[in-house]
């Protein structure tokens, strides 16, 4: 949302605010590049001061995220559906993704999973999780032929059979009929 991104960039400039005050604190570097204060960072206000405010956008950030989890995990469970299918993802592996780690990151899909969850057993819905290995993108969910050479930038999935869909709705009715 619009506020996300304001807080973000106004915990970048309190980020930068902070490094130029403790810049301005060092009075040298020890051998393995540790900071040597010319005032200790106890004794400062300032530092106090900004190391607050950047605390309180941090907490903010944190706290619209986890709201926004909340409303959209309770308006997927009050639609009453029989079951819930997740799939398992690699999250290991995208974090390890100089590209996806940070939006990977922000997105808290294990809290999310954990709410679906207890919110599942609270209302005595199915909660089934997808095999990790589970090819819900590649199978077609008219004949079930695995395409194997499917590239992620592929948006529209084609099959030989004539099925002509967008790769994500294809791969919810495949996790629609998954049984285990």
């Amino acid at each position: 949302t619009k506020e996300v991104k304001r807080l973000e960039q106004k915990l970048k400039r309190e980020q930068r605010k902070q490094a130029r005050k403790l810049e301005a604190n060092t009075k040298e570097y020890t051998k393995k590049r540790k900071p040597i204060y010319k005032t200790p960072l106890k004794n400062m206000k300032n530092i106090q001061k900004q190391h607050t405010a950047i605390r309180n956008l941090y907490k903010r950030l944190n706290d619209i995220r986890t709201n926004h989890l909340h409303q959209c995990s309770n308006e997927i469970v009050k639609t009453k559906p029989s079951r819930i299918v997740m799939e398992h993802l690699n999250v290991k592996g995208m974090m390890k993704n100089k590209h996806l780690a940070k939006a990977v990151a922000g997105q808290k899909l294990y809290e999310f999973k954990r709410q679906i969850q207890y919110k599942c057993q609270k209302y005595r819905i199915e909660f089934v999780e997808a095999d990790r290995w589970f090819p819900s993108s590649k199978t077609c969910s008219s004949c079930g032929q695995i395409k194997t050479d499917l590239k992620l930038k592929d948006r529209l999935f084609i099959c030989s059979c004539g099925l002509k869909l967008d790769r994500d709705l294809n791969a919810s009715i495949n996790l629609a009929n998954y049984s285990i």
